[in-house]
């Protein structure tokens, strides 16, 4: 695996729509070992709470004193939000917060949890933990599907090397 593909794994780490979801199974199939994938997708994906935190909190500040839009729709955006999720926080708590993470589903990585839980005023330490878990957990989710299913596609799909046949 080239730097570049490493550039590219922490790139998709990082990126919200991908995330460790995207991350590792590209580093593995494209040369990383299995456990070198999972590393590095973790430890980037890691490293989004806490910049989703202190980005958010800063902007968020500038816009609502400059902005009057803004300011009303921030406000009804959020109370709207508490509403929808105040029940399901009460019930589950962090806990809840990190298996949200853990699912390795489209729309819920680490980005729409720091998101979330910054617009809910939720503590910052506790939820930099709970979706540190949530990322290891999803993790070894995407690591263990990878690891059992990287040989099963040879039953669905016949391998041609090209370039033996030139």
């Amino acid at each position: 695996m080239t730097s570049i593909h490493y550039l590219i794994t922490i790139a998709l780490a990082v990126l919200p729509i991908s995330e460790l979801r995207g991350a590792i199974p590209y580093a593995y199939f494209n040369g990383a070992p299995l456990f070198l994938a999972a590393l590095i997708g973790v430890l980037a994906n890691l490293l989004v709470a806490p910049i989703v935190y202190l980005f958010l909190g800063s902007l968020h500040r500038v816009f609502y004193r400059i902005w009057g839009w803004y300011r009303s729709f921030f406000d009804r955006f959020v109370e709207r939000a508490r509403k929808k999720v105040e029940h399901h926080f009460s019930k589950w708590g962090y806990i809840g917060l990190a298996l949200f993470v853990g699912i390795p589903l489209p729309v819920t990585g680490a980005w729409t949890a720091a998101l979330g839980a910054w617009v809910l005023g939720l503590k910052k330490k506790e939820t930099i933990l709970a979706i540190s878990l949530g990322v290891l957990i999803s993790a070894t989710i995407v690591t263990l599907i990878i690891a059992f299913g990287a040989g099963v596609d040879s039953i669905f799909i016949k391998r041609i090397n090209l370039s033996a046949s030139r």
